[in-house]
C-alpha cells in the first residue's frame, strides 16, 4: 500500500531525520509521545422481528508520536492504532456490530506516518495523516479507530485565527480497514480487498476506483465569529461548493444570542461513478449529480449551557443521482457530516432529499466535569418518508490521578419512516458506552 506519492514525502523525512539526528540533539529530546486507550460497547436494538440484535465490544490503543524539529522546521509523525474484541463477537454476522471495528476480533494499522514542515505561517504535511478539522473529509471519530488519509497538505495563517489551504488526497483508510484504499463508502464491503464496514455499499463491486479528491478553502475565527469557505472536487463523484459561519453575540448579561447559516451546492457531469454504473441511490438512478443544500441555527449561550433551534434542507432534484442525494463519499451511513440537523444514527445524508428540523439542549456541571446533551430532530423526506430522532449523550471528566479518564454514554431512538429506514420501519434504538483515557 505504499504506492502513492503523497508517502514519498513521509519516507524522505525518515531518511532525513536519521540524517539529522547527530546535527541537531533536539530531534528526539523535543519530540513527545500521547495516545488513547479505549474501551467501547455498542448496542443496536431492533423492534423488528426479523432482524435479530447487534453488539459489539472493543479495546482499542492509538499512539503517536512525533519528533522535534530539525533543519529549520522539519519533523516526522506517525501513529500506530489497534483494536481486539477479546473473543466477545458472536459467531454469527448479523448479530455483531461491524460499524465498532469491523466483523474479525481484532485489527490493527498504521493510521499517520508523515512528514511534516512548519515554519512562521506556513504549514506542509505529506504522507498518512488526520484530517480533524475538515467537515467532509474528517476522522469520524465516533468508533475505536478513526478514519485517516494518505494526502498532501500546504497551509497558510497570515493572520492568528485565519487559514488558506489546500490539499490533495489520494487515497484512505476506513474506521475499520488495515490499510490505505482508493475508494470510498460508496463501494462494497471487501472493495479490492478492503475490510470496510458501515458504508453505504451502493456501487456495484467492478465500479473502477476512487481517484481522490482535490480541496481548496479558508477558515477565520475571532471572537464570537467562526466561518469556513470550502470547495472539494471529489473526483468522478461531485465537485461540492461548502460555507457556514456562526456568529455569536456578547451581550455582556451571560445569555448570548447565537445566529448560524450554512449552504452546499454541488454539481457534476455525467462521467461519474454513479452514472456509468446506473447505480441508484434511494431508488433513483440520475445522468448527473445535483444536490442544493441550506441550513439555519437559532440559539442562545446561557450560563453553563447552550440551546439551539436547527433546520436543514436539501432540495429535491428531478433527473439527478438520489433525486438530489448529497454525495458525501468519507461520511455516508458514518452520521458524521457537518449538516445542522445531523443525529448520531443517520441525517439527510443518509435519509435523502427533504428537509429536517433538530432542537438541541446542552449543560454543563461540576465545573464542566460533567456534560448533558438532549436532542430532538424530526425528518421529512421524499424517498424515506418522515422520521423523528430522540437523543441523549452524558459525558463525565474524571480528575486527580484520573485526568485525562472520560467516561460517555450516547443513546438514540429511531422511529417512523418508510422503504425501510428502520428494519421493517420499526423503532431502532442505538446505545454506545465509551471509555477513553488521554496520555
Amino acid at each position: 500500500m505504499l504506492k502513492r506519492p503523497a508517502l514519498v514525502a513521509a519516507i524522505v523525512g525518515l531518511l532525513a531525520a536519521s540524517g539529522a539526528a547527530h546535527a541537531d540533539d533536539d530531534i528526539f529530546s523535543n519530540g513527545h509521545v500521547d495516545g488513547d486507550l479505549r474501551l467501547y460497547d455498542f448496542s443496536r436494538l431492533y423492534a423488528s422481528k426479523s432482524t435479530p440484535n447487534a453488539e459489539a465490544f472493543s479495546v482499542a490503543a492509538l499512539i503517536n508520536a512525533q519528533t522535534g524539529s530539525f533543519l529549520t522546521g522539519f519533523s516526522v509523525g506517525g501513529s500506530f492504532v489497534t483494536a481486539n474484541s477479546l473473543g466477545t463477537h458472536s459467531d454469527k454476522l448479523a448479530k455483531i456490530d461491524t460499524t465498532l471495528a469491523g466483523p474479525n476480533n481484532s485489527i490493527g494499522a498504521f493510521s499517520q506516518a508523515y512528514l511534516q514542515y512548519q515554519h512562521g505561517i506556513f504549514l506542509f504535511r505529506g504522507g498518512y495523516q488526520y484530517l480533524a478539522d475538515d467537515p467532509w473529509m474528517g476522522n469520524n471519530d465516533s468508533r475505536v479507530i478513526p478514519s485517516s488519509y494518505n494526502a498532501l497538505k500546504v497551509q497558510l495563517t497570515p493572520l492568528p485565527g485565519w487559514n488558506l489551504f489546500a490539499l490533495r488526497e489520494y487515497s484512505w483508510k476506513s474506521r475499520t480497514s488495515y490499510g490505505m484504499f482508493a475508494d470510498n463508502l460508496y463501494y462494497p464491503s471487501r472493495y479490492a480487498g478492503d475490510s470496510m464496514y458501515g458504508n453505504n455499499g451502493s456501487l456495484p463491486l467492478d465500479a473502477r476506483s476512487d481517484p481522490g479528491t482535490w480541496e481548496g478553502g479558508t477558515t477565520y475565527v475571532n471572537g464570537g465569529l467562526n466561518a469556513q469557505l470550502r470547495y472539494y472536487d471529489f473526483m468522478h463523484f461531485a465537485r461540492t461548493a461548502y460555507a457556514v459561519g456562526s456568529y455569536v453575540f456578547d451581550t455582556g448579561t451571560g445569555f448570548n444570542p447565537v445566529i448560524g447559516t450554512q449552504y452546499l451546492a454541488q454539481n457534476d457531469s455525467p462521467d461519474n461513478r454513479f452514472t456509468e454504473t446506473g447505480t441508484k441511490l434511494f431508488g433513483a438512478a440520475g445522468n448527473h449529480v445535483k444536490s442544493r443544500v441550506i441550513g439555519g441555527d437559532l440559539g442562545v449561550v446561557i450560563p453553563n449551557g447552550r440551546f439551539d433551534i436547527l433546520y436543514n434542507k436539501v432540495a429535491h432534484e428531478e433527473g439527478a443521482v438520489g433525486g438530489g442525494a448529497l454525495i458525501s463519499p468519507y461520511t455516508t451511513n458514518y452520521g458524521t457530516d457537518p449538516l445542522f440537523t445531523t443525529s448520531m444514527i443517520r441525517g439527510l445524508v443518509e435519509a435523502g432529499p427533504g428537509r429536517a428540523w433538530k432542537g438541541k439542549f446542552t449543560y454543563d456541571l461540576l465545573h464542566k466535569k460533567l456534560e448533558l446533551t438532549a436532542a430532538y430532530a424530526k425528518y421529512i423526506t421524499y424517498f424515506r418518508g418522515n422520521s423523528h430522532d430522540l437523543y441523549f449523550d452524558v459525558i463525565y471528566h474524571l480528575d486527580g490521578y484520573l485526568r485525562g479518564l472520560t467516561l460517555r454514554n450516547r443513546w438514540e431512538l429511531s422511529n417512523g419512516g418508510i422503504d425501510n429506514l428502520n428494519p421493517t420501519n420499526k423503532t431502532f434504538v442505538y446505545n454506545r458506552v465509551m471509555i477513553d483515557y488521554k496520555f
